[in-house]
């Protein structure tokens, strides 16, 4: 009897070992995480963190739906690449549409990026890792995760420039407007010729400076050239005996080059041309 009884014991004992193990096996297994959604224009993949849930994709993921995810999320990423292809080319033809996607893609690619890269790497401890699609879709998202990390970083710069060619638009569009401004705000109601009253400066694209006077003068400097003396037409001879040139390219050659009104080579622009009371001219006004 007292061997029945150590017999059953000793079974027991390993009934319950057994049980245990599965037990703790069962632990360290844990389940998949939830599918998440990614979408990016017409792009959808689903996705599972296996890095914010601890889990195994080795241990924790069918095979076949692990391989479902992983090649959704190679072909979101690769149809990102092909519809940026010309971000930054300013003219393209859809360019509007694709700097939507970079804007888009800024934020949300760079998160499943990362969940992307950490489930690839973590592929080549699986038993299955050389099964199947498995090589192919370590290799080719592997080869996509730096291809978009690099369009990624143009990003910055293609946004610089589009809204400096809006910043330079803009200037040209508004250009009349700011002469006009400085006009009402420095020039007398009946400017008198003769006084060198300067109201507004402005260097075009092409490098012509141009500096405008209350009464209708204008002294220009072509690029590379000296500057000249423009009368206005219909002056009488009792005009023209008041007007000294030199007065007024003297002006002109006085007037802050860094006042000028200038296409913005930065955003955002300081608005500048307009004269102000700190460049008075000889004659007392304005320059």
């Amino acid at each position: 009897m007292t061997c029945q009884n150590g017999g059953m014991t000793a079974n027991i004992r390993k009934l319950v070992l057994a049980g245990l193990g599965t037990a703790l096996s069962a632990c360290a297994t844990k389940p998949a995480p939830p599918v998440e959604h990614f979408s990016l224009g017409m792009s959808r993949a689903d996705y599972r963190d296996y890095k914010k849930a601890k889990a195994d994709p080795c241990a924790s993921s069918e095979p076949r739906w692990l391989a479902d995810e992983l090649t959704t999320v190679n072909g979101a990423m690769a149809r990102f690449l092909r519809e940026t292809e010309q971000v930054s080319k300013l003219d393209a033809p859809d360019h509007a549409r694709q700097l939507a996607m970079m804007r888009e893609a800024t934020a949300s690619l760079p998160p499943l990026m990362e969940v992307h890269r950490y489930t690839l790497n973590r592929l080549k401890e699986c038993s299955f890792r050389d099964i199947g699609a498995f090589p192919e879709i370590v290799r080719r998202g592997n080869e996509l995760l730096p291809e978009v990390e690099a369009r990624l970083e143009e990003g910055p710069k293609v946004l610089a420039a589009v809204a400096l060619k809006d910043a330079r638009r803009r200037w040209r569009a508004e250009m009349p407007e700011r002469e006009e401004t400085a006009r009402r705000t420095w020039c007398p109601p009946k400017p008198q010729v003769g006084q060198t009253d300067l109201f507004y400066a402005r260097q075009e694209v092409d490098g012509r400076k141009l500096w405008r006077f209350c009464d209708g003068h204008l002294v220009e400097q072509r690029a590379n050239g000296e500057p000249v003396l423009v009368q206005p037409d219909n002056l009488t001879w009792r005009m023209r005996r008041r007007i000294k040139p030199q007065s007024y390219l003297d002006a002109a050659r006085d007037y802050p080059m860094a006042e000028m009104d200038r296409q913005p080579d930065s955003v955002p622009s300081s608005g500048k041309g307009a004269a102000k009371k700190s460049s008075a001219s000889s004659s007392g006004g304005p320059g």
